[in-house]
């Protein structure tokens, strides 16, 4: 593997985001002394928090999976995940609600979700899902440590056996094809597909290899956080600072001062200049060219994922059919996909995620009052309406949202909502967001693996790329791990180690560990 060369002892990580704060981890634990700017007053970057009134939302992403790829990043400094976050297991992980007015309630243990299958689509399905739990976990075996938990120098990387099993599971077949292999109810066959829409791809188009994220979804186990998904960041943010880092809030980058090859420092707006021997660069991929100076050629130019609009409300009621996360599809499937990412079409027949994060911390909210977090995909801005278009476009499609939400059974919906913030692409953009999509580069064949932009940039002797633009791409466990891999390029370690299928922990459903003072508050 190659790494950074010479001196390594002083690193600024630019991005207090989860990929930032875990390379920050990482390479404390290796020795190095840390800087970390962070253009925010906090951290969290994608996984913030805003309030709104009385209401403390995520403004990220809302489920946790593989918690234990955080856990790496504490341990790094002899820390513990759950010595800092109180975390809950959810059962069920979601609960699926289909057109025809059927729902399943997704269980992550095997037991429990053969049972639900069998009672919602027979025992055929259910003995099909069995089949298809025990091949989810061998793909997970197959590509983890070999194709995601790596730094990888050359294609030439994947002629390993690793490949050769990857390829005798299908991984390298259609998605929706391998899943029907398995089940054939159209219904419980999207359950285990939709996942592929975060990596940018219909399931009709995507590898069979990207099950993994179905994986991480429906087996290992999901996970929420005492003080939602921010308490997360807060927490490594503050295990950073008790190991040593030096966190800058409100500290924006302007530029880097370079002469042979190396970043010799990092200049903050604010005039101050921070000498440093290497620098980790966690920003959008645009903002991370743009302050080196260049952009890597590729043989075509970058494809983006779909973007996303988000209501989040507050309300003075709730729905007692809604989980703690639930998926509403609507009746139409492959249409959709082609509106997201071929035609640029609002979906017509919308499929929804809604959020409940007071299902499990009520004080997220006044009493006696709830937040919701609704997400609906939309086409990037590239493919589908601009972002000055969303500036009239978005009153309009949370209109649009607010009545199919009461067409799904949420009656009231629109006279509950107490606060609310309406987020469209229009805002990604603002962020900084390639082609307004929150989801970065998408996971073709051409952008994943040895393909996607690689986390060194030629040129650079000392410069590192993390989070969701680079390997291994898009979503919390791959930005930890992201993180992670960046911090081996610094300091010559492996980046990886043996790998399980995980499971939740048996003993309980919650791990009750109290978080240390400050943990939890959004301020």
């Amino acid at each position: 593997m190659k790494r950074v060369p010479g001196p390594t002892d002083h690193v600024v990580v630019v991005g207090a985001g989860l990929s930032g704060l875990a390379c920050a981890l990482h390479l404390l634990g290796a020795g190095r002394r840390v800087t970390l700017v962070e253009r925010d007053a906090g951290p969290g970057g994608r996984a913030g928090r805003v309030r709104l009134g009385g209401y403390e939302t995520d403004t990220g992403p809302t489920v946790l999976t593989m918690p234990h790829l955080a856990d790496e990043a504490f341990a790094a400094v002899g820390d513990s995940l759950h010595r800092r976050v109180e975390l809950t297991a959810l059962h069920p992980a979601y609960r699926a609600c289909f057109a025809d007015g059927s729902s399943l309630d997704v269980h992550t243990d095997g037991e429990a979700m053969e049972g639900e299958v069998r009672r919602f689509a027979g025992p055929a399905e259910a003995a099909g899902y069995r089949d298809l739990r025990q091949w989810l976990e061998r793909l997970y075996r197959a590509q983890m440590r070999r194709f995601i938990d790596t730094n990888f120098d050359s294609p030439l990387q994947l002629l390993h056996p690793d490949l050769a099993r990857l390829a005798a599971l299908g991984g390298f077949g259609r998605l929706d094809d391998r899943i029907g292999r398995f089940l054939s109810d159209e219904r419980l066959r999207r359950v285990f597909s939709f996942q592929a829409l975060y990596a940018g791809v219909a399931p009709a188009r995507a590898l069979a290899a990207y099950a993994v994220i179905a994986y991480m979804d429906t087996v290992a186990g999901v996970w929420f956080p005492k003080g939602g998904m921010h308490a997360l960041p807060r927490a490594m943010a503050d295990a950073a600072t008790d190991a040593g880092a030096d966190l800058r809030w409100t500290a924006e980058v302007s530029t880097l001062e370079r002469s042979a090859g190396r970043v010799r420092a990092v200049h903050l707006t604010s005039g101050e200049r921070i000498p440093c021997d290497a620098v980790v660069l966690t920003c959008e991929l645009p903002a991370a060219y743009g302050l080196l100076g260049r952009v890597p050629r590729r043989p075509a130019r970058l494809r983006h994922s779909p973007s996303a609009v988000i209501l989040h409300a507050g309300t003075d009621r709730t729905w007692p059919h809604l989980a703690h996360h639930t998926i509403s599809f609507g009746a139409a499937w492959e249409g959709t996909f082609d509106e997201l990412t071929r035609t640029g079409e609002l979906m017509s027949d919308p499929s929804l995620l809604i959020t409940r994060p007071t299902t499990h911390d009520p004080d997220l909210a006044p009493p006696g009052r709830h937040l919701h977090y609704v997400l609906a995909p939309c086409p990037n801005t590239t493919v589908g309406p601009t972002a000055a278009t969303w500036r009239d476009l978005g009153p309009r499609y949370r209109d649009r949202l607010v009545d199919e939400l009461e067409r799904r059974g949420l009656e009231g919906f629109a006279d509950s909502v107490q606060e609310e913030l309406l987020v469209t692409p229009l805002d990604w953009a603002s962020q900084g967001h390639a082609a307004g999509s929150p989801f970065s580069v998408s996971h073709t064949f051409a952008q994943t693996g040895p393909f996607r932009p690689r986390n060194l940039v030629r040129g650079f002797d000392n410069v590192v790329l993390a989070g969701c633009g680079t390997t291994p791409g898009v979503g919390v466990p791959t930005v930890l791990i992201s993180g992670k891999l960046a911090a081996a390029r610094v300091t010559g370690g492996t980046g990886n180690r043996p790998v399980r299928a995980r499971r939740p922990l048996p003993a309980s459903d919650t791990i009750p560990v109290p978080a240390p003072a400050g943990a939890d508050d959004p301020s």
